[in-house]
């Protein structure tokens, strides 16, 4: 079992995502409850999610029927579980929306000043002056995320995921991702500012490069534990945050760690894995992640899962030591 410390717990490093039981494509309620469980049977201690884990309702940014779907769905699959509550650690994250695409704009015909639509997007969204949106779309589908890590956003949202996940105090909060409308030193004050106030134990930042890195660290202090980037075979941390997390002690947690939910991806650079697989009789996924394991003592990778067989796929890579004749036919 490859174990780790992360948030005060010493849980093992392979979690679970859990945005495929939350967003589109996702399973019936009740099978998303029976794959939480079969992974915490499994021996899962990391459930990760998050506020903007949920479907859009309606076009633009506007409020979901479903808001909070993600985090109440650990919520209640926590709850129902009977094994030991305390030992799980759940994170979460803050300052993302979803959104749905919409036709363009066309403004309203009204002798009406009430109805002026300055100061408005095509989405129906206020704008801030001098504002980029980011919006993080994949291809051919109709949802997406735009980032709204404004502090006071950031500082509402996070005590909204306190109150879905039935809990005073957050384990562990995420930045979700920098905004290009937000300088990043604000971001990184709304997590210190939620530390100081109590409302979560540990921080952590995600989709970020090395400088971005060393700026939460020098304002968030200790209370930074953990850099969430995406990392697989097919995107392999270009940047290396992997390393400069290392140097400074900080947790790599990968997300996409099989290549994308949504995205397309380079399959070709799982073929290496695939052979591995076949000669071990299992899973290429479960080669890849116990190839993730070994490059760093503090690497945590959260694959997501839509039902129990590919939890308990994922988690018997903690039981896969690859060899080092194997290891030498996979990426440095």
């Amino acid at each position: 079992m490859m174990d780790g410390e992360l948030a005060g717990f010493a849980i093992p490093r392979l979690g679970m995502g859990t945005m495929a039981l939350a967003i589109e494509g996702r399973p019936d309620r009740d099978t998303a409850i029976r794959t939480i469980h079969a992974g915490l049977d499994a021996g899962v201690r990391y459930l990760d999610t998050a506020w903007s884990y949920y479907l859009p309702s309606e076009p633009g940014t506007g409020t979901a029927k479903d808001l909070g779907y993600g985090e109440k769905l650990v919520r209640d699959a926590l709850a129902s579980w009977n094994g030991p509550r305390d030992e799980v650690l759940v994170a979460t994250k803050t300052g993302y929306r979803r959104t749905m695409e919409v036709p363009a704009f066309v403004a309203p015909v009204s002798d009406s000043p009430e109805s002026d639509t300055q100061g408005r997007d095509s989405e129906g969204c206020s704008r801030r002056p001098g504002e980029e949106r980011q919006h993080l779309q994949a291809a051919g589908s109709q949802y997406g995320w735009m980032a709204d890590s404004r502090p006071e956003t950031m500082i509402r949202d996070a005590k909204e995921s306190a109150l879905h996940l039935g809990v005073d105090t957050l384990d562990l909060l995420y930045s979700h991702g920098p905004d290009p409308a937000v300088p990043y030193e604000d971001q990184c004050g709304a997590l210190k500012q939620l530390l100081d106030e109590g409302v979560i134990k540990y921080a952590g930042i995600s989709r970020v490069n090395n400088e971005q890195i060393d700026l939460a660290r020098g304002i968030i202090g200790s209370g930074l534990v953990a850099v969430q980037n995406q990392f697989s075979p097919s995107h392999p941390d270009p940047e290396h945050t992997m390393e400069h997390c290392a140097e400074l002690g900080l947790a790599f947690v990968c997300w996409s760690p099989l290549g994308g939910f949504l995205d397309t991806f380079d399959q070709s650079a799982y073929d290496p894995f695939r052979t591995v697989a076949a000669q071990r009789g299992c899973s290429y996924q479960r080669v890849v992640l116990a190839w993730e394991l070994t490059r760093y003592e503090r690497l945590f990778t959260i694959p997501s899962a839509r039902n129990p067989q590919e939890i308990n796929d994922s988690f018997a890579a903690t039981q896969l030591q690859l060899t080092q004749e194997e290891l030498a036919m996979l990426p440095c």
